[in-house]
């Protein structure tokens, strides 16, 4: 997992899971508390994610929305969406241009 960029716009990468949860965490959360409007975290770089991970971008949303700010992702894949839609988290996060739930394929 890597995320570089700063603390308005990261881009995560690789698998964001139980291994690399305490580090992506850390960025993140620095990211949160360092900057100022919208956090963007662009997620097309991203192979996977298992629940771990997607913990870690529930605790980054709530942290920002205690510090004033938005976390918002671009960029999610196919297969997370999928995810995002089964959890019902769409409805929560900010996701830039929305989820299309009637076109995502049905597994």
């Amino acid at each position: 997992m890597y995320i570089r960029g700063d603390h308005a716009e990261l881009v995560v990468g690789g698998r964001l899971d139980v291994r690399s949860a305490a580090d992506a965490r850390t960025v993140l959360h620095t990211a949160v508390d360092d900057g100022v409007g919208d956090l963007v975290l662009d997620l097309s770089e991203l192979d996977s994610w298992d629940a771990t991970g997607l913990g870690v971008i529930m605790g980054a949303h709530r942290r920002a929305g205690r510090c004033g700010r938005r976390l918002v992702l671009r960029g999610v894949p196919p297969q997370m969406q999928r995810l995002l839609v089964a959890t019902r988290l769409h409805r929560i996060l900010a996701i830039e241009g929305g989820i299309g739930v009637e076109t995502l394929p049905r597994v």
